[in-house]
């Protein structure tokens, strides 16, 4: 069979680099809008909290069942670029362009300033969608060996780390110089969104050139007749099957509702806890820093280890920290920063989620004849924006608990239950992630077979044909 992968095959560095690509231009967009696009609705635009509030809900419903929408959009689609790569190629443009009207300020008030932004902020959120979905799925077409799309997943991870870095970095100093002034002013966002998004087209072009749809599994149409189509609602039955995608997709959901509730409140208790501003900057790049040194570590890591064993250690890892975290005074930046370079590198766990979906899908094709590459990715991306909600609203819920009161020193008590939301929350809810773990079967060796086991399956009905 002309088309037909083997089962031994080797890590292209080229691949890789430019698989990377991809989430670099992801984060150029969305490390952007997750940063900056709140401060710039109220302090710029001059959105009401409340209506900042409705824009945020509606876009990210709207999100939520946009993914598995375009999942299948995707997983039905056949072109002479292929299937997943023509997304990469035609739709970062859009993604540019709404990036831009997104941090534009448009000379328009009440009513319409609110239906504005969240036009502008939907958009961007499609056009992400678009890309993201199938930039995720277009692993399982470049590559077939487990090991060899876990070292493209690492890439991407390392991709992803360094740019959010650099915009981290970066993208404030632009935001003010471009305003001329000491506080971010309308055309510093401007210019600096529009600086990322002509950026970003051309990465993502590169990305979809060099990532050649390679790896065939399906039989053609010439070879098997018209394909009868699954309806999305027998395709998402079959997938309920997958209990190997159903424990990896609840991984995904509770780490990323501890990863992102520990994010998003973390300033907190560099406030009002540790008692100083400026230390959220040296916890915040020490965790970047060494959440690179872990990305670079996994294709190494989960070679030796297998997938699920190194996300299990560094589960068990994280725990610790956290504990540590919230036992030992608060007081000694030296002891923080170490900490948080060690959940700097359990926080590469993420990307080893992503690389046991790969073989998620594999293992559903094997058993149970259902090879959704794009539902399977929006899948997972629905279960980390659901993530986000449920810990958007949860987290303010248990900070107003504890008896915060904003801009006021802080009582023990409410201190304590501030130390605690950020650390041991987190901490239950990575061993609540980690327990499926131990019944996740999918280890190198059992997806050698089953991946030898659908090509010669796919030979066999070639050949009767």
């Amino acid at each position: 069979m002309e088309n037909q992968v083997k089962v031994q095959e080797k890590t292209s560095m080229k691949t890789a680099f430019f698989y990377s690509f991809g989430e670099v231009g992801s984060q150029l967009s969305w490390a952007m809008i997750n940063t900056y696009l709140t401060v710039f609705y109220t302090d710029v635009v001059g959105l009401t909290a409340a209506a900042v509030s409705i824009i945020m809900l509606i876009a990210r419903v709207w999100d939520a069942i946009n993914d598995p929408m375009m999942g299948v959009i995707a997983d039905r689609t056949n072109t002479r670029w292929g299937k997943f790569r023509p997304y990469l190629m035609f739709a970062p443009p859009f993604l540019a362009v709404f990036n831009v009207l997104t941090f534009t300020v448009f000379p328009v008030e009440g009513i319409a300033k609110v239906l504005i932004c969240l036009v502008c902020y939907i958009g961007a959120g499609m056009a992400y969608t678009a890309i993201c979905i199938t930039y995720g799925a277009i692993v399982n077409r470049i590559a077939r060996d487990s090991q060899v799309r876990m070292n493209y997943t690492s890439a991407r991870a390392i991709g992803s780390s360094v740019t959010q870095f650099v915009i981290g970095a970066a993208a404030m100093p632009l935001i003010l110089y471009f305003s001329g002034s000491d506080m971010p002013q309308a055309r510093g966002y401007f210019m600096t969104a529009l600086i990322c998004s002509i950026t970003m087209v051309p990465i993502f072009w590169l990305c979809a050139y060099n990532c050649k749809e390679t790896v065939v599994v399906e039989k053609t149409e010439q070879m098997e007749g018209p394909k009868e189509k699954r309806s999305v609602l027998q395709s998402l039955k079959l997938m309920s099957k997958n209990k190997m995608l159903l424990i990896t997709v609840f991984c995904v959901f509770i780490g990323a509702a501890s990863t992102m509730g520990r994010m998003s409140l973390l300033s907190y208790y560099a406030i009002y806890v540790v008692g100083s501003p400026m230390s959220l900057s040296a916890i915040f790049s020490a965790m970047n820093i060494f959440n690179f040194i872990g990305c670079l570590l996994l294709p190494m890591a989960t070679k030796i280890f297998g997938k699920r064993n190194w996300l299990i250690i560094l589960n068990v890892v994280q725990i610790a920290a956290f504990v540590i975290m919230f036992l030992v005074p608060a007081n000694n930046m030296i002891f923080l920063v170490g900490v948080s370079c060690v959940i700097g590198i359990t926080n590469s766990a993420a990307n080893v989620c992503t690389g046991m979906l790969s073989d998620c899908i594999e293992y559903g094709d094997w058993k149970y004849g259902i090879r959704e590459e794009g539902l399977t990715y929006a899948y997972m991306s629905f279960g980390v924006k659901l993530a986000t909600a449920v810990t958007g609203s949860v987290g303010v819920l248990l900070l107003a608990a504890t008896g915060f009161v904003p801009n006021a020193e802080q009582t023990e008590a409410a201190k304590t239950g501030i130390n605690a939301i950020v650390n041991l929350f987190p901490a239950a809810l990575v061993f609540i992630s980690m327990i499926p773990l131990f019944f996740y079967k999918l280890n190198k060796k059992t997806m050698d077979k089953i991946v030898a086991e659908i090509d010669a399956r796919n030979a066999a009905k070639e050949k009767e044909n």
